[in-house]
């Protein structure tokens, strides 16, 4: 139906800090990092079973179901004047797929289409991990400084100075990198060896599990750590200038 990719934000470049969160930011920040979910995931997944139950064949109600991620992919995009390469990709192999499968009539490729998103992104993801510039970097710093002129500081000494600190990034990266890499592989296959509405279900399945597993196995091998680290240096200048 659609990709765990296109629900994971990965800006280009490091916004400044941001001022201090009011009491309830934190349930609006994960309500606003959940609705791509929401909306990219449970919305085609809804818009399928009614158009096969408005006696829509399934090719028809595939494709009409992935027209609302790629809108609101390039939607995204003209709002915020921006095209970064991320946002390319995910809206070049977005339309490439759709044509060929209006083209081919291939309800399968409509079902495969989205783990090919997943992979091109995986890869970029652990590419720029092997390369030491993770690009989830980008994503987690805000949850680990939150808003916090002192965590961002710390944050900045910790990423110029600390080897420790350096592989947690690339660890963090590595692990969401692989897991889309993995979920690519998961629905290809499924795409082509299961009955469609077999897959049309199972797919967003195998989407959940992936994102909930690289949620987790990446704050444990990377956010975790991290946040233990800034943590400490932010301990460790306030003794110092308590010291002084």
């Amino acid at each position: 139906m659609t990709s765990p990719a296109a629900t994971v934000t990965v800006p280009v470049a490091d916004a400044p800090a941001a001022p201090a969160p009011a009491p309830h930011a934190p349930r609006n920040a994960l309500l606003d990092s959940l609705m791509p979910l929401l909306v990219d995931v449970g919305v085609p997944l809804a818009s399928y079973y009614a158009l096969k139950a408005a006696g829509l064949g399934t090719f028809a109600a595939l494709a009409w179901s992935s027209a609302l991620p790629a809108v609101r992919t390039v939607w995204g995009v003209v709002r915020n004047r921006r095209l970064n390469g991320l946002a390319a990709l995910i809206v070049t192999v977005n339309v490439v797929s759709l044509l060929a499968g209006l083209v081919v009539g291939d309800p399968r490729l409509m079902l495969a289409k989205d783990s090919g998103v997943s992979s091109v992104i995986g890869l970029v993801i652990l590419v720029t991990a092997l390369k030491g510039q993770p690009m989830m970097t980008a994503g987690v710093r805000p949850w680990l400084v939150k808003g916090d002129a002192v965590k961002d500081a710390a944050w900045q000494r910790l990423a110029a100075g600390s080897a420790a600190f350096r592989r947690a990034e690339i660890r963090f990266s590595a692990v969401w990198g692989a897991a889309l890499l993995g979920e690519c592989v998961l629905r290809a296959v499924g795409a082509y060896t299961l009955p469609v509405e077999t897959m049309v279900w199972l797919g967003t399945v195998v989407m959940v599990t992936t994102l909930v597993f690289a949620f987790l196995l990446s704050g444990r091998v990377g956010a975790v750590p991290m946040e233990r680290m800034i943590a400490e240096e932010v301990g460790a200048g306030r003794t110092a200038d308590t010291a002084l």
